[in-house]
Parts: structure tokens; C-alpha cells; sequence
């Protein structure tokens, strides 16, 4: 047990335990099996463990390095959305839960494992880029850079904490030391989303943050057709004709 503690990993497979004890995998189940009945390991699901710190007051704690463990349970995948907007403080509202991308297909995409709330998204892999390495002690953790951060929540808001916040984290944004126009545009060429186009060139004229001819391109690359600003939010609204969007919730008040 103390080799698996050493190790630092998040969450333990019958792999780890065949690299700190040689021997047959038959061996290795039947003591993961018996970690896990004496109290020493926590099941987050079937071949998946995580060990169950000694000052823990519960057999079922909540595990602190959340990041690490959803690297572990939906890798490949980056952390974005509100979590990523916390992580370079774009936002200063506390979300409970974490919000990541993966390439692997959920059967939901709001799962509580070891009482943490991940919500999940699911892309496709020619879609996954533009994340950085975040070091949590020896544990590498993929998180969406500010301005991949931005692509995702203009893309689907209800991942940015709502198509208000996600207003609120674009603001922050362009006032931000992150700002960077033309990697923003490149990135949102490389989704290839009519509606991101949409939404990001809205918001950059909102918060009069873009030179016009930045506003061309992203007018150039829109999709047909009305789009919703909130995609979630009521079918109502005045529309934007310039940015073919129903603005159906509340915009910030300018300064």
C-alpha cells in the first residue's frame, strides 16, 4: 500500500499495482480486492480505484485532486468551460463541479463519481487542440487555453455557466493580459462552427474589443439562418440582423 501512496496517482488500475508488485494479474485483482474491502481503496468504477486518504472521517471521501482523477476517468480529455474560465480567472464565481471535454462517448453528461460533479462533453478528436499542461505534483492535467476556453463556451454557453456568464467570461477576457485577437479568430477557423462566428463576433463589437476587419472575418464565416445568443434560453427577442442572433437574455450594462 505505502508504493501505491508514493506513486501519487489519482486513481489506481491493476497496471499500478503490477508495477510497484510484479506477478500475475490474477494476483493484482485479488489485491486491489482486498485494498478495497479493508477500507484502503475507494471504487470509482469497475477496474477504477482511488485511495482513501488515512485522515478520512468516510469510506466514500471526495477525492482532492479532482483534476488529475478525471484525466484518469475521461482521458483523452482537457479541462474547459467554467473550470477553465476559474483557472485563469476569468471568472470569480465558484462552480461545484468540473467541466471537461473528452473523445469518448457518455451515457450522460452529468456524472457524480467519488462525490465530485463532472459535466462532460464529447467531441471529436480533430476538434481537441489548443489545451496546455497544468502540473498537480507529478500528475499532468490538459486544460483549454484562454482562448480555446472562449471557442467552447461561445459554442455551447450552458458549458460556460450559462449563456449570461459566459458573456461575463468573454468580457473578462478582452481585458485581460490573455487577449489575443488573431489566435482567437484562428482557433475559431479551425472549429469550423457557423454559430461560434456568430457569438464571438457579437461579443467582440459588444465590448468594442476587435478592429473591423477582424469583425469582417468572423461576418464571412457566420452559419444561416437566426441563432439563438442563448441556446437554451426562450424563443424570444429582438434580433441582430448584422449577427443573425435573437438576443434572448440580459446584456451587461457598458461603463
Amino acid at each position: 500500500m505505502r508504493a501505491l501512496v508514493a506513486s501519487e496517482k489519482s486513481a489506481i488500475r491493476v497496471e499500478d499495482v503490477l508495477e510497484v508488485h510484479p506477478g500475475s494479474r490474477k494476483a493484482a485483482n485479488l489485491t486491489i480486492s482486498r485494498l478495497h474491502r479493508k477500507g484502503w481503496l475507494q471504487r470509482l468504477r469497475r477496474g477504477l480505484y482511488a485511495i482513501i486518504p488515512l485522515e478520512a472521517s468516510t469510506p466514500h471521501p471526495a477525492v482532492e485532486d479532482a483534476w488529475p482523477l478525471a484525466m484518469e476517468l475521461f482521458s483523452p480529455c482537457y479541462i474547459s468551460g467554467w473550470s477553465a474560465a476559474e483557472h485563469w480567472d476569468l471568472t470569480e464565481q465558484i462552480f461545484n463541479g468540473i467541466s471537461l471535454v473528452s473523445t469518448h462517448p457518455q451515457r450522460s453528461a452529468e456524472q457524480t463519481i467519488a462525490g465530485i460533479e463532472f459535466r462532460v462533453r464529447t467531441m471529436a478528436r480533430d476538434r481537441m487542440f489548443g489545451t496546455e499542461k497544468v502540473w498537480f505534483s507529478s500528475q499532468r492535467v490538459n486544460v483549454a487555453d484562454p482562448h480555446r476556453l472562449l471557442v467552447d463556451i461561445l459554442d455551447m454557453p450552458s458549458f460556460g455557466g450559462g449563456a449570461r456568464h459566459t458573456i461575463d467570461v468573454v468580457g473578462a477576457y478582452w481585458k485581460s493580459p490573455h487577449r489575443n485577437p488573431a489566435k482567437l479568430l484562428e482557433y475559431a477557423l479551425r472549429y469550423k462552427r457557423g454559430t461560434v462566428f456568430k457569438r464571438l463576433g457579437f461579443t467582440a463589437e459588444l465590448f468594442e474589443a476587435a478592429p473591423d476587419d477582424w469583425l469582417g472575418q468572423c461576418r464571412e464565416h457566420m452559419s444561416s439562418g437566426i441563432t439563438r445568443l442563448d441556446p437554451s434560453g426562450p424563443d424570444k427577442g429582438r434580433i441582430v440582423t448584422r449577427w443573425r442572433l435573437k438576443i434572448n437574455v440580459p446584456l451587461p450594462v457598458q461603463q
